[in-house]
């Protein structure tokens, strides 16, 4: 079912392409072909799929190209039937419904930058490197994937010489992140995409070797605490127990039950709120925190938003005091 309002837009698919084994791109445009919202570099929208499905994909075009979004998607037979729907039933000429974009992987200011991707990581990471070189930063990227014909955007990426480190597995093996990295120098932001096992490896060669936190983008919860989220795993926090919410525009209170989430009460109590992976990695449901301590289990926000406590993914996360007011 759909997990929201009526799709923001409604898109027509004008090219695919395939861009490498098992990865196709979509440009989508309006049937009108007048202007689609702005974006920065990092940005996702929802695709709003005809067999009820909704998916987060990473926009990898031209931000500069008011006319037409870019997605990539890899095909897995074994997912949850979303990238199927996308390889099997999206055809050039097919409309499709999208809400964005919302970005919770911003490009920040640095004068040096090291990006890693993985496989199809790599799409969020294309225009962060077209951004870095346009402003005239230092940048390399360290790019892997499971052999080069899997690994997209490699011709794309080519003009960059070798600034693009390509480092399929099976000829190179795992990432060598010590060998890339090193010891960390000053002024430089490290940005990461890709499979969790990836993300998992960059945070914590990062805090072993005193880098600042890198910044990441998750496809999936990830599977234990710490830094990064907990996918349903408790953070230092209050356990599965009851505790109430209050909605600050209403005044109403709600009961939160322990076997049922946030997201859960305020859909039951029929309060409009848009949602969509239910899974705290897609950042759909980010709501203010107005009083109380959260309880983070997502997958999206860094430690030093965590630590604030002043917005929480309320599809996941839970409550570390008895009442929270939530701007809702």
């Amino acid at each position: 079912m759909s997990q929201g309002p009526e799709p923001a837009h409604t898109l027509i698919v004008t090219e695919r392409r395939a861009e490498a084994e098992g990865v196709v791109s979509l440009t989508l445009r309006r049937a009108d072909g007048s202007a689609l919202p702005p974006w920065q570099p990092g940005a996702h929208v929802d695709l709003v799929l005809g067999n009820g499905l909704e998916r987060q994909y990473s926009l990898c075009g031209d931000p500069s190209d008011a006319g037409s979004w870019r997605i990539a998607v890899l095909l897995e037979p074994d997912g949850r039937g979303g990238s199927e729907y996308v390889h099997r039933q999206l055809p050039v000429g097919t409309r499709v419904g999208a809400r964005g974009p919302r970005n919770h992987f911003e490009l920040l200011p640095a004068e040096r930058y090291w990006f890693i991707a993985g496989g199809i990581g790599i799409t969020p990471v294309l225009p962060m490197v077209a951004a870095a070189e346009a402003a005239g930063a230092r940048w390399s990227l360290l790019y892997g994937g499971r052999s080069r014909s899997s690994m997209a955007f490699v011709d794309e990426l080519a003009r960059y010489d070798d600034r693009v480190v390509l480092r399929p597995q099976d000829r190179h093996g795992l990432l060598d992140l010590a060998a890339h990295l090193g010891a960390p120098t000053p002024g430089t932001r490290i940005y990461c995409c890709g499979p969790g096992g990836l993300l998992d490896a960059v945070e914590a060669y990062c805090q072993d070797a005193g880098w600042p936190e890198p910044h990441v983008e998750r496809f999936e919860p990830k599977a234990d605490g710490g830094v990064g989220g907990g996918g349903g795993v408790v953070v230092g926090g209050g356990g599965d127990r009851r505790f109430e919410i209050e909605l600050s525009r209403t005044g109403r209170t709600l009961d939160v039950p322990a076997d049922a989430s946030i997201l859960d009460a305020v859909r039951a109590a029929g309060v409009p709120v848009l949602y969509s992976c239910t899974e705290g990695t897609c950042g759909t449901c980010e709501t203010d925190v107005l009083d109380g301590v959260p309880d983070h289990r997502d997958s999206v926000l860094t430690a030093a938003q965590r630590a604030a406590g002043d917005t929480m993914m309320i599809c996941v996360s839970r409550a570390r005091t008895d009442r929270l007011v939530l701007d809702l």
